[in-house]
């Protein structure tokens, strides 16, 4: 068979996006399996980090896998990019470097990047500003656009006016995050856990100490309150909130979880797939930034996975009723009350999907407890245990194991839909195929055959071996032909073959490249000192910022023996306005208070005209 290809682009991407804004949904994936699966399940984009310099250590991935998580992204139109998002020291300066240049020969898209270290290395890549930047305002955000950074990736806590402020004053890529695990703290500027140990969120070995217990206390023995998680935080979840986001500018909606287990994965995916879309739809200016239709054999449903319950945090507005104090766990979904407790089991006040082998958990005496199910009878459980159970009691649902089950056996494909074209010559056969994007392929092949004895059976036997997709990533949606010869099923398979082979090479050909970094050296740092938080532990990034207007730059905290008596945390969280006594509301608690865990002590701060608390290492 002699084949020729020849591809064509009927509407070129550049041209649709300078009417319309691609829209992103951006999965984690913390290995090359969950890459895959975020894919499938539809998300535009992936982050992942490679084997060391990323801010989940527990995350790294070799340059081969992310290659070929790159190489299955890009043959839907998405992207990968690589959490390069940690601190350097002087000494790593060299071996950040050759492992930047490998992700870009492994063909990710961009660097999520926090150290300015990063746009001194020439790296032939876009990088974007990492959360850890603290990209909170506008000045700070417009920065990097003037800089040369093609995305900015905003700071958890900021409300939806605080966003439409930044894309006032921007042009810039914005990136936010939709789902899952909350920093109380500003993004890259906590040293809580570098205050107890050696280990540092920005080094990416964070020990989260902000999930355990602590005391409120006045600092001179007296607690007001003992052993409760006073600075662990409910999840995000501002799925009821996506139309919004995308009035006010946003490009990438980021689901957190680098972490997390297949099912969230899969279930949040698909969750904010669907949302997403249902948003896109109604809004002609935009478009989503990949193609391909996701089939999966499950219902998503959030509460169903990981979670410390939902809050949309302060996207409406800094309020109380975030917090989670009576435990960091996944609390799951509220199922039921105990109704009747027996030596036995327990029977619930109403009717529930509860069932053998699920796990449930409960507050007592503001301790959570979890057990696993042994059987079920109508409203009557028997649990595993029963410890500090009471009527009255909530029941919640942490493990939903028939719906788990449900979601990782899920058989899960992505396709992108394609017609095709069959055109019988004298002497060839000419198919096409043509995608969404109106990216089009044509292959033949020398043949010469007769008529067909029955034109309507070989009609049908060119539409049944032509829609064989298979594995391929594509979808055959329709056939077009116009006279029909006789040619055999093997023919027309081998041509098909071929043809949907050859428009992934040119959809993979077409994939854009990265647009390199170049640094504007005019671009003015909107603040001209800096201080210990600021997080410049490398000559890099302390040229990179006098360069950029700084006239006194302090050394990173990460660089310093000890933290103690420094600001470790910056937060819009405040304890005061979660337990009722803000200072602004005539409280009852006076003078200054304590967060107190063994012999660490930290001074709690408060900036009311900014509404904003912080700790200082105390010990």
């Amino acid at each position: 068979m002699i084949v020729s290809i020849a591809g064509k682009n009927l509407v070129t991407l550049s041209q649709m996006s300078e009417v319309i804004r691609n829209i992103e949904l951006l999965a984690p994936a913390k290995d090359i399996v969950s890459a895959i699966d975020a894919i499938d399940c539809g998300a535009d984009a992936i982050y992942m980090g490679g084997a060391r310099f990323g801010a989940r250590y527990a995350a790294g991935n070799t340059i081969e896998d992310i290659a070929r998580a790159a190489e299955y992204a890009h043959r839907y139109g998405a992207k990968i990019y690589a959490t390069c998002n940690t601190l350097l020291f002087d000494e790593e300066l060299d071996e950040a470097r050759q492992q930047a240049l490998a992700l870009c020969e492994a063909g990710v898209d961009a660097l999520i990047v926090q150290d300015m270290a990063y746009c001194r290395m020439g790296l032939p890549i876009a990088l974007h500003a990492s959360t850890q930047t603290n990209s909170t305002e506008p000045t700070r955000v417009r920065f990097f656009e003037q800089t040369g950074f093609e995305r900015a990736i905003l700071e958890r806590s900021l409300s939806i006016d605080e966003i439409r402020e930044i894309r006032r004053h921007t042009n810039i890529e914005l990136e936010a995050f939709i789902h899952g695990a909350i920093c109380v703290c500003h993004s890259g500027r906590c040293f809580l856990s570098r205050s107890t140990t050696s280990r540092s969120g920005n080094r990416g070995e964070c020990s989260q100490p902000c999930r355990l217990t602590y005391d409120l206390t006045d600092g001179k023995g007296h607690a007001y309150i003992k052993g409760r998680h006073l600075l662990s935080v409910r999840d995000l979840d501002l799925s009821s909130h996506l139309g919004e986001m995308l009035d006010a500018g946003i490009n990438s909606f980021k689901i957190e979880g680098r972490l997390k287990d297949r099912v969230y994965l899969r279930n949040t995916v698909s969750h904010y797939r669907h949302l997403l879309d249902e948003q896109i739809a109604l809004r002609e200016d935009c478009r989503r930034a990949s193609v391909g239709t996701s089939r999966i054999e499950f219902e998503p449903d959030t509460s169903k996975s990981f979670t410390r319950g939902a809050s949309d945090y302060f996207f409406c507005g800094k309020r109380a009723g975030v917090s989670s104090f009576d435990t960091p766990k996944s609390v799951g979904e509220s199922i039921a009350r105990i109704a009747k407790i027996t030596p036995s089991g327990i029977t619930l006040d109403r009717d529930t999907d509860l069932a053998t082998g699920d796990g449930i958990c409960y507050i007592a005496n503001g301790e959570p407890f979890g057990t696993n199910i042994n059987a079920v009878e109508g409203r009557r459980i028997t649990p595993n245990k029963m410890d500090g159970m009471e009527i009255g009691m909530e029941i919640f649902r942490n493990h939903n194991r028939i719906f788990a089950t449900s979601v990782e056996r899920s058989r899960i494909r992505r396709a992108i839909p394609v017609t095709m074209s069959i055109d019988f010559g004298e002497s060839e056969i000419l198919l096409s195929v043509t995608d969404e994007q109106g990216v089009s392929v044509t292959v033949t092949t020398a043949y010469s055959g007769e008529a067909a004895l029955n034109d309507e059976k070989m009609r049908q036997t060119i539409r049944t071996t032509l829609s064989k997709s298979g594995d391929t990533g594509f979808d055959v949606t329709d056939i077009e032909m116009r006279k029909v010869r006789f040619v055999p099923a093997s023919v027309l398979t081998s041509l098909r073959r071929t043809a949907l082979e050859a428009m992934l090479a040119e959809r993979m050909a077409r994939h854009p490249k990265s647009v390199p970094f170049v640094e504007n050296r005019l671009a003015r740092y909107p603040d001209t000192v800096l201080t210990e938080q600021d997080n410049v532990t490398n000559a890099l990034a302390h040229d990179f910022y006098a360069d950029h207007g700084a006239v006194q730059i302090a050394e990173g905290l990460d660089c310093r023996a000890t933290t103690e008596g420094c600001r470790v945390m910056v937060s819009d969280y405040c304890i005061r306005r979660e337990i009722g006594e803000c200072l602004l509301e005539k409280p009852s608690l006076r003078g200054e208070l304590y967060l107190e865990r063994g012999r660490k002590r930290y001074r709690l701060d408060f900036d009311c005209k900014r509404c904003r608390m912080s700790l200082i290492d105390n010990s």
